[in-house]
């Protein structure tokens, strides 16, 4: 008789998008006169630039002759794109990382939940709180995570790194010593970014401790400020104690294309152990790389049109954040983020849950956001809006939220 992986079980309710989802449906079908602005879910909403469409009808015509039709892409990326990005985004920044350390997938959720499956079940994770959903619930899939305690909302193998408003939601070094730690920056869902100083503190914590990180860095393209590194690998040693994981959904709109990449330093070693070679060894057993096609069209985004295109598309969400930003401030709520990322964080009404003032917004203002519930427990009376929506749809949901005078 089979048997079913039981960890899969221990998942409370629904993933939180999912749960989103629902209770705008049931609205909408219940109040179909009602035009809902939804600042929810981190999807972009600015067409593809022309560079990367003309990209994508190039590659869709090699694909229709012969002599330059091609098959399976080969399992760690084509070699034009992993060159591509190992020179603009890592040697242009100064970070010593080659072409042959890069590893093109579909998509930086999917390396986020995958890269774990190279570690042991014996190691213990660490997660800033509140953060990125699928960090923690990957693991409890694999059954590294413990118990869940539904009372306080944490599992318990997990080492939680409060993220609030006390320590400007950035984390402090854990008192327990993790084997496995997931840092995001600039942070989804808060918005806080890290000093270059700080994120070194946490390279040298790694490197002292034998951890090492997993460093998500889906939303550089956003950061403004001067002292905050673009990559894990500014900082001295961290090409021996991090995984860096980017993609492609936020700087250049590949929600619906599905592109990303790990980078997997060949110093990075658990003993005599390669975890370079682990990560390759992976990906040609379960290949979840993306096709020639879309390849070019990740290829396009270097490019000088595609630079300058897509640092408009960035411009124009920035825009949105600071109306975000400023318009709620300005109204009397407490914010933060949005500076350095695309997500601004709002402290909710004094005595409201965070899941209240969903339901609230929702009804009262047809504006959906996020829960900071839903990213941990340290969410709880928070709440997240995103800038990846239209300017018009952006001033009208802020517009709204203000008349609510809660």
């Amino acid at each position: 008789m089979y048997k079913i992986n039981d960890n899969y079980q221990k998942l409370p309710g629904s993933y939180l998008f999912s749960t989103i989802g629902k209770k705008v449906g049931a609205y909408s079908a219940a109040h179909p006169e009602r035009r809902i602005i939804r600042l929810g879910i981190g999807d972009v909403t600015l067409p593809l630039a022309p560079a990367i469409i003309e990209a994508l009808h190039g590659a869709v015509d090699e694909m229709g002759k012969a002599e330059t039709f091609r098959g399976y892409a080969p399992d760690l990326g084509y070699d034009f794109l992993r060159e591509t990005i190992a020179e603009h985004d890592y040697r242009a920044r100064g970070c010593d990382i080659g072409a042959d350390e890069i590893f093109v997938s579909d998509g930086a959720k999917c390396d986020s939940g995958n890269i774990q499956e190279i570690f042991s079940l014996d190691n213990r994770i660490a997660v800033c709180d509140p953060v990125y959903p699928v960090y923690v619930d990957s693991n409890v899939m694999a059954g590294r995570a413990g118990e869940y305690d539904p009372a306080s909302q944490v599992w318990s193998n997990v080492i939680y790194m409060p993220c609030t408003a006390e320590n400007d939601f950035v984390p402090e070094l854990p008192k327990e010593t993790p084997d496995l730690i997931y840092l995001c920056f600039p942070n989804n869902p808060t918005g806080a970014a890290v000093s270059r100083s700080k994120l070194q503190e946490w390279v040298d914590y790694a490197m002292k401790v034998g951890a090492v990180i997993l460093y998500d860095a889906a939303y550089e393209a956003y950061i403004r400020s001067e002292d905050v590194p673009h990559s894990i690998y500014e900082c001295q040693g961290a090409q021996s104690c991090a995984i860096e994981l980017r993609s492609f959904s936020k700087n250049a709109g590949f929600t619906g294309l599905r592109l990303g990449f790990a980078v997997v330093p060949k110093g990075l070693k658990c003993g005599e152990v390669s975890l370079h070679d682990m990560w390759a060894r992976r990906h040609g057993t379960k290949y979840n790389g993306a096709p020639y096609i879309v390849q070019r069209a990740g290829e396009a985004v270097y490019s000088e049109a595609g630079r300058a295109q897509l640092a408009e598309q960035i411009a124009y969400y920035r825009k949105n954040a600071d109306y975000i930003f400023n318009g709620l401030r300005d109204a009397g709520y407490r914010v933060s983020g949005g500076v350095d990322s695309p997500y601004v964080w709002l402290k909710v009404p004094e005595g409201m849950t965070s899941w209240e003032f969903f339901d609230c917004l929702l009804e009262r203002a047809n504006v959906v956001g996020t829960p900071g519930s839903g990213f941990g427990p340290s969410g709880e009376g928070y709440f997240r809006l995103t800038a990846f929506g239209s300017y018009e749809n952006t001033v009208e949901a802020v517009d709204r939220i203000r008349a609510l005078q809660i």
